[in-house]
């Protein structure tokens, strides 16, 4: 059995991961810690909670991390503070997480000679014009432009330093926008599957123009295990899945899916600084690698999140109201 620590393992794309991992392999034996911030949650758990360990705890605590570093042989790094909004009104978790926490899984991994990988964004480049044809890869060069993506950013750097400097078996990736089953209803598909579901009107930032490369959480998992079996040590890929869209036809796909007037939403105010457009360019990961995503129709993988949603309702209500007015606060 291989040991495996996913930090941030009841978050979206960790939980998303544990689950993948459990469904789809016999080998691993899964620590996971998470600090359950408002983001974590153990019901994210739910089904797999008995064939894992489950640690609450803090990747900043260094007794803690030297610990669990210390007793396993993979770490998977998922733990982040991940929502530009939160990040443009409090940095500071941002900064304490992504980066220091970061640092502190970086100096056990080096301590006691254990495998890395780091995930990230690709929202650590910046953004294109909407009307390129340019794709992100392994080359571009850094330019984020939030206090989150700013904060990824940093982490990668860390990273890439610790291979250069003291040479861990690390790998990184830097992944598109992800969306399926148990993504924090305050992002934008989640968002508005749960407000149609509601009964609220969904809503569009600005124009709706902007364009996000989609990339299913399973088609990401995925990717990260074909990197974990088969990636080179020191090697960065980025993951996509050829899912350039804007919003404005998310949210019209999401109201046609669900049996709604694919006009039936309002535009609010633009996000301050939104980027216009992200996409990869993921043929080392799929030439090197062999790496191919499932869904490549981004309906199917719509559906299924829809679905999703549709049945686990006592998962994201309680938590609607709350969501719904911090939005509307800032009119959105």
């Amino acid at each position: 059995m291989i040991r495996m620590l996913i930090t941030g393992g009841a978050g979206f794309i960790g939980s998303n991961f544990a689950h993948y991992t459990i469904n789809n392999y016999s080998n691993y034996d899964i620590t996971i810690v998470d600090k359950l911030t408002y983001a974590g949650n153990l019901h994210n758990l739910d089904g797999i909670a008995d064939k894992i360990r489950f640690v609450h705890g803090d990747i900043c605590d260094k007794n803690l991390m030297d610990d669990l570093i210390k007793n396993t042989d993979i770490v998977v790094h998922f733990a982040a503070e991940s929502h530009n909004d939160n990040s443009l009104r409090d940095p500071w978790p941002f900064i304490q997480t992504n980066i220091n926490g970061t640092v502190t899984i970086l100096e056990y991994v080096r301590k006691y000679g254990k495998r890395l990988h780091h995930i990230s964004t690709d929202e650590v480049y910046g953004d294109l014009p909407i009307d390129s044809t340019d794709r992100f890869n392994e080359k571009t060069r850094y330019n984020p432009s939030s206090p989150y993506s700013s904060s990824k950013a940093s982490s990668d750097l860390l990273v890439k330093a610790w291979i250069r400097s003291f040479g861990i078996n690390a790998t990184i990736s830097n992944c598109s926008n992800n969306y399926g089953p148990r993504q924090h209803i305050e992002k934008f598909i989640p968002r508005q599957i749960t407000n149609i579901l509601s009964g609220i009107t969904p809503k569009l930032y600005g124009t709706g123009e902007q364009v996000r490369d989609w990339i299913h959480v399973d088609d990401h998992n995925s990717a990260v295990h074909t990197i974990l079996e088969k990636g080179k040590i020191g090697e960065l890929y980025l993951i996509g899945a050829n899912g350039e869209q804007n919003n404005k036809f998310i949210i019209e796909t999401l109201l046609e899916i669900m049996e709604k007037n694919k006009s039936d939403y309002i535009h609010v105010n633009d996000r301050p600084g939104h980027d216009q457009r992200y996409a990869i360019d993921s043929s080392k990961l799929q030439s090197e690698l062999g790496w191919r995503p499932k869904y490549t129709d981004i309906k199917s993988g719509l559906e299924q999140t829809v679905s999703w949603y549709a049945n686990n309702e006592s998962w994201w209500k309680d938590k609607k109201s709350e969501i719904e007015n911090n939005y509307a606060k800032q009119g959105q």
